[in-house]
């Protein structure tokens, strides 16, 4: 379970200093979708990326079971990252030097994991493995970046607007995969999205606006990628 206590993010200095968060509480269940919704600048990529361990709160505590992230050094704070928790973003920050095998497998190797193939297979890039990033489709790079957070098998997995750039087909194949991915592997899972649409395929929706949660909705009509509106 994720305890998010009494949260509070600033940006800034002296007069120009901003409140991004204004003390959030919040739990996160262990095998949960939770979708994190609001419109651009309301603070969601803010409280995700302080809930994942990417930024320090000014204020308050991240409890992943009983361990506060918020007190770790830097160092710890990496090494958590790294046996913890798996990152999906609107881009897909593939290496281009590398193919697609050997970005996967370089999350792979982070986990000691030598099963990465079997993902490559499961994501549908089995013949497209040896290819460069420039010469893969958008949805194409968007599923080697998902293989290979997966690949580092992560017990909690972060993503931030992961259909965001992509086409309407390709965004709900994506979409449907990791909600396949995420209910076969009872990963923890949380995405970030403005998509009100896509908040209906999770089963909890934590609404966001100007920094602060407004609501938190138990969805008990999960619909699948092909059932939302786009």
């Amino acid at each position: 379970m994720i305890k998010i206590k009494n949260i509070s993010k600033y940006y800034g200095d002296k007069e120009n200093r901003i409140q991004v968060l204004k003390n959030i509480s919040l739990e996160i269940e262990d095998g949960d979708f939770a979708v994190i919704l609001g419109a651009s600048g309301s603070g969601k990529s803010t409280l995700l990326n302080v809930m994942s361990g990417l930024e320090y709160p000014d204020e308050g505590e991240v409890v992943y079971n009983k361990d506060d992230i918020t007190k770790l050094s830097d160092g710890e704070l990496t090494e958590f990252r790294k046996n913890n928790t798996g990152f999906i973003f609107q881009q897909y920050y593939l290496l281009p030097n590398m193919t697609a095998g050997k970005n996967v497998k370089m999350g792979a190797e982070l986990a000691a994991n030598t099963d990465y193939m079997e993902i490559i297979k499961a994501v549908g890039l089995e013949d497209k493995k040896d290819k460069y990033p420039s010469a893969l489709s958008g949805g194409e790079q968007q599923r080697v970046a998902i293989a290979r957070a997966l690949a580092k098998r992560p017990k909690v997995l972060f993503m931030d607007e992961p259909t965001g750039a992509l086409d309407e087909t390709t965004g709900r194949s994506v979409l449907d995969y990791i909600m396949k991915l995420q209910k076969e592997k009872g990963l923890t899972s949380v995405m970030v999205t403005h998509n009100a649409n896509i908040a209906e395929t999770a089963n909890t929706v934590i609404k966001m606006n100007s920094g602060e949660i407004v609501e938190i909705i138990k969805n008990t009509n999960q619909k699948t990628a092909y059932e939302i509106g786009w």
